[in-house]
């Protein structure tokens, strides 16, 4: 079970019928000799798109050197599982390699930006086979609180009365296909409000052309005073009222439409986040590109 089948014209194939290609290996022909039993183990079409997208080694540019011990694609399905199953490291089954080997690589990546650069393009990728545009023009914002463990500081933990949590909370910006744009971590007692300031700053300088924003009613209040003047350039944010005696999941049809920027306000009318802001017409929000 895939997590993003590869486009036929993103694949490419090893030289040689039968075999996987990998700049990290000799010959450039993959080592690995796992089984493939995981749902999140990669195919040879995925790894074939998400090969290239890695830091070529140092000792195949003639930089000095060796090739790794462990051939990459199980380096990246070890992690994949690490983040389909819950990072655990210790209980990472026995046909990957070491955890420390697989965290140090995780590591390495992060601290480059090889991980971003990875996560950008497939999120392009995946924008371009839905038929939309690399640039995204829309977008959601939201936050979650989840609970802390017992490694994370007091400095950096927070009680969410609502939730009734005590830990961390994430504020993410998604496109409209629910693919990840922007996150902000925080204290759990951090308001959405308070919080969205920064986060719609970086919204604004990774994707400038971003128009539209939508946003629950959570963020009603001094965020639209504050976004009415800043960032520049404004793109619209609509904060979404829920109705008072809805308890259950329901599309709501558009129900008006914003013209100024970052415009919104808790009595005014707006579309619902599974609608565009189109006045006379109802459809997805998906129709945002």
């Amino acid at each position: 079970m895939p997590f993003y089948p590869a486009a036929v014209s993103d694949v490419h194939p090893a030289a040689v019928p039968g075999t996987v290609a990998c700049r990290c290996c000799p010959g450039r022909l993959s080592r690995s000799a796992r089984a493939r039993r995981y749902p999140s183990d990669m195919s040879e079409a995925e790894w074939a798109v998400c090969e290239p997208l890695l830091p070529a080694p140092a000792w195949l540019a003639g930089h000095g050197g060796r090739p790794a011990s462990w051939c990459m694609r199980d380096i990246v399905d070890a992690i994949r599982y690490l983040t389909h199953n819950g990072p655990v490291w210790r209980a990472l089954p026995a046909d990957f390699p070491p955890a420390g080997t697989v965290y140090w690589w995780a590591d390495k990546w992060q601290a480059d930006g090889s991980a971003e650069r990875m996560h950008d393009d497939l999120r392009d990728r995946v924008r371009a086979a839905a038929g939309r545009t690399a640039a995204p023009t829309a977008a959601v914002i939201d936050s979650q609180s989840v609970k802390g463990s017992e490694m994370i500081g007091r400095a950096r933990r927070g009680y969410d009365a609502g939730k009734k949590i005590n830990g961390t909370k994430r504020h993410l910006a998604v496109d409209v296909l629910g693919l990840l744009l922007t996150v902000l971590v925080t204290a759990a007692s951090v308001q959405d409000r308070d919080a969205a300031r920064p986060l719609l700053w970086n919204l604004r300088r990774a994707f400038p052309t971003v128009r539209l924003a939508w946003a629950d009613g959570g963020y009603a209040g001094k965020l639209v005073t504050w976004a009415g003047t800043r960032p520049r350039p404004r793109p619209t944010l609509e904060i979404v009222k829920r109705p008072g005696d809805l308890h259950t999941f329901q599309v709501r049809p558009a129900a008006g439409s914003s013209s100024g920027p970052w415009h919104g306000s808790p009595g005014a009318a707006a579309p619902s986040a599974t609608t565009n802001a189109c006045p006379s017409t109802t459809k997805p929000l998906c129709t945002g590109r």
